[in-house]
Parts: structure tokens; sequence; C-alpha cells
């Protein structure tokens, strides 16, 4: 009986992504890199390592009688072939040494389980807002709602567009609050229900589900909610340029991973801005009002009421998703 190593090291790396992809969801850190709706499907690729692994095993240990079968019909290939063909014909059965090449491809597959297991796992945080463009980013949003406008509605119809098809850059809206379930659907009447809660309601209330919805409906049209009252949670971003008393409050919207994040959130003026820092959560209470940025006008929330709180187990947002008959 003998063993190979390199086969024994191959099985070993597919049970560790099973066993990594198993943990995060175990954990539910699985949220923190992609939308819930893909839930089932990592869970489906955690099986698919399993069932590799267990294939990946038998090729682990040979037999001598099946090396001497080996020897007998590589010997046979050799025979009715010129030397020069022999030489190059070679089948890799995990016995060969370790080149640099083959060092380099086990490192780069390592690398990934390294970190997932001895790295806990970091959320999006304002170095990341910067670095994906910060305020300017709300602002080039601001104008695409707005040119979006000027289209002739015989041709586009206005009420089916969505910011959240913008960022997805597709047709479908999705959203899921739950770890372990499927993503959820709701229909067109509950999606137009939720769009007239946000007109009628005495005060805005920006929970997970509806945030990125009233954001876009909000950023649309500002003067219609010039002097309303809202609340919302999100973390602290603070960017080169704003006046002392003022710094924006952020959330990263996530459609399909943390890759394709993009940054939403409320500039807003508060006394105590000097006393906040990057990446502190809160949860604030206050009025829209109007400011402009680089020469685009976008709504401002003068904070009225405001209190430090926990960043949430599932801190990002998810689009939502309306179910089409």
């Amino acid at each position: 009986m003998k063993i190979h190593f390199q086969q024994a090291l191959r099985a070993l790396i597919l049970l560790a992504f099973c066993g990594l992809i198993f943990q995060l969801h175990h954990t539910g850190d699985i949220t923190k890199y992609i939308n819930p709706k893909y839930v089932r499907l990592s869970q489906s690729a955690s099986i698919l390592f399993l069932f590799l692994f267990f294939i990946q095993i038998t090729r682990i240990w040979t037999s001598k009688g099946d090396e001497v079968v080996h020897k007998h019909h590589h010997g046979q290939d050799c025979f009715h072939q010129d030397d020069h063909t022999c030489s190059h014909h070679h089948h890799d059965h995990g016995d060969t040494p370790f080149t640099v090449k083959k060092l380099l491809s086990y490192s780069i597959i390592l690398f990934p389980l390294l970190t997932g297991f001895f790295l806990p796992a970091k959320t999006l945080d304002a170095s990341i807002a910067e670095k994906k463009g910060g305020l300017s980013i709300l602002g080039n949003q601001k104008q695409e709602v707005n040119s979006s406008e000027s289209f002739d509605e015989s041709d586009f119809d206005l009420e089916d567009y969505s910011f959240e098809e913008e960022i997805a850059e597709t047709g479908e809206l999705e959203h899921d609050l739950s770890v372990n379930e499927e993503a959820e659907e709701i229909s067109n009447e509950e999606f137009e229900r939720l769009k007239k809660e946000l007109y009628s309601a005495p005060a805005i209330k920006m929970d997970d589900k509806v945030f990125s919805l009233y954001y876009e409906e909000i950023s649309k049209d500002i003067d219609k909610f010039i002097g309303r009252e809202i609340e919302f949670q999100g973390f602290i971003y603070k960017e080169d340029g704003l006046d002392s008393n003022q710094l924006v409050i952020s959330r990263f919207l996530i459609t399909h991973c943390v890759a394709d994040a993009s940054m939403i959130g409320f500039l807003s003026e508060i006394e105590e801005a000097p006393e906040l820092y990057d990446n502190m959560w809160v949860k604030v209470s206050g009025v829209i009002e109007k400011a402009a940025y680089n020469g685009t006008e976008m709504p401002m929330i003068k904070i009225k009421e405001w209190k430090e709180i926990e960043e949430p187990f599932i801190p990002y947002l998810y689009p939502l998703t309306i179910k089409i008959l």
C-alpha cells in the first residue's frame, strides 16, 4: 500500500473549503460576504466540496498490484512510441516533486483558507467609502436619478424605474432580511404601498427593509420632503472639505456580494460632529433639508437627536425584490 502525499493534500484542501463554508454559515458571517439570497447556493457549494473530498480520498492510497499494472501499461505505451514521445508521456499521480510553479498554485489556493479561518470577517467601513468616492458618489447617484426623468414616459415608465435597478444593472429589485431563508419577494402592490407610506406617514422611519427604496424616492425629488421628520441609523463617515458640523451617515447596499457594494446615505449636520468619529454607528432623528455639494443638490439631515449604537450583526442593506407575475 502506497500513500500519495499530494493527493492527500488535495483531499485536505477540499475538506477545508467545505469546513470553511460550513463555519461561515454556522456563525452567520456568510452575510458579510454575500447577499443572503445566495445562502442556499453557498450551502450547495459546501456539499459539492464534501462530495469531491470523498472522491479524492480514493486516490490517496494505491496497492502494489495497481502500481504493477500501471507500470506495465506505461511500459507498453513507451514500447510503441519513439523515445522522444515517450519522454514526454507523463501522468501526475501525486508523486511528482514540488516545483516552484506547483508551490505557487497551492499557495494561491491555500491563501483564502488561511485568511478565512484565522482572520475575523471585517465589514466595509468608512475607509472603503472613501476609496469608492465618498460623498461624490451620492451626488452622482442624485444626478443619475434626475437624468432618468428626462426620458419620454411613453418609452419608459418612470413608476417602474428604480435606483436599485441602476445599482444592480438589472431589471430586478432584490432584498433579504433573513440569514437562513431565501430572498423575500414582494408584489408590485406591496411595493407601491411602501412608497405611499413614505409620502403619507407623519415621520419617515427608514428601517433596513425600506432604506434603499426611501433613499431613492427622497433623492429623486427633495423638495417634496423638505421639513419632514426622518429616523434612520448608519455609520459615520467624515470627508475632507465638509464643514466642522457636517458628516455623512452611511450604509452599504449589497446586490450580490461585497465586491459590488454601493454606499448610500445622507449628508447631515450635527453640533457634536467634531466629537464623533469614523465608523461610529449612530441612530438619529432629524429634519430633511436641502444642500449642495460640488454643484449637486442633495438631501441633508438637520439632526435633532442621536445616540451611539452597536454595529448591527447584519450591517448591510439588500435591495427589494419585486415578484414578476
